[in-house]
């Protein structure tokens, strides 16, 4: 929905390392490497172990994981309420398309609840969060992605089979998930993801485009359109 990473994410979990007063740094090159392992705690556990291999972790390691992020999701969110993070191309307007075209919809990702939440208040409208009939998010299930099981849980909360259904990811993590569970999935590449294996996918393209901004496809037939709408995720779906 919106490319969190770079400028959202990697900012926040930094300013949180300067609110405990750790002296690490994750730049855009090492957090594109951190990137490899979804979820925010297991991507500091990931970090130390892998990367700064020297840091004697305390007593408290796991309790101290734990608010490390809490704080993080503050930074997180406050970015969010400032408008900083804005939806990528398309986003809202295929939301809008798919509302009134009578889709269902749901959110499965790795974030926390509270990120998802805020993001959905400041860029789409305050009750935004009721078009969606199920938000699974953060730690709801034990294995997140690359493993299928939040998809799993999604679609068992609709209860739909995932033929009926269509995913919509950006790195090769999230398709392995989606495609774990069956489903036919749309990527939107981001600059940490442009490189990733998307075998499987539907299409990949640049973003959802809008009228008068063309999206890039790199691979897929966009059927004559610029910009993806509603109709062409039927045609997709349908012939898949």
């Amino acid at each position: 929905m919106a490319d969190t990473e770079r400028d959202g994410h990697r900012i926040a979990f930094n300013q949180a390392f300067q609110d405990f007063n750790l002296d690490w740094d994750w730049d855009v090159e090492l957090y594109g490497k951190l990137l490899a392992v979804t979820g925010g705690k297991e991507r500091i556990r990931y970090y130390l172990d892998s990367f700064n291999t020297t840091y004697v972790k305390p007593a408290n390691f796991d309790e101290m994981v734990k608010e490390l992020h809490k704080v993080k999701t503050k930074h997180y969110t406050r970015m969010l309420g400032d408008g900083l993070i804005p939806l990528r191309p398309g986003i809202k307007r295929l939301i809008e398309e798919a509302r009134k075209a009578g889709l269902r919809l749901a959110i499965s990702t790795t974030t926390t609840p509270a990120n998802v939440t805020t993001l959905l208040q400041h860029s789409l409208a305050e009750d935004s969060e009721s078009w969606f009939e199920v938000i699974a998010a953060g730690d709801i299930v034990p294995a997140k992605k690359p493993a299928p099981d939040i998809y799993l849980w999604t679609l068992d909360k609709l209860g739909l089979d995932a033929a009926e259904c269509m995913a919509f990811e950006d790195s090769e993590n999230g398709l392995k998930s989606s495609l774990g569970a069956g489903l036919k999935t749309l990527i939107t590449t981001t600059d940490y993801t442009a490189d990733h294996d998307f075998s499987g996918a539907l299409a990949i393209l640049s973003d959802m485009g809008e009228p008068g901004m063309a999206c890039q496809p790199y691979r897929g037939d966009m059927r004559g359109r610029n910009f993806v709408d509603v109709a062409l995720l039927r045609q997709w779906h349908e012939s898949a």
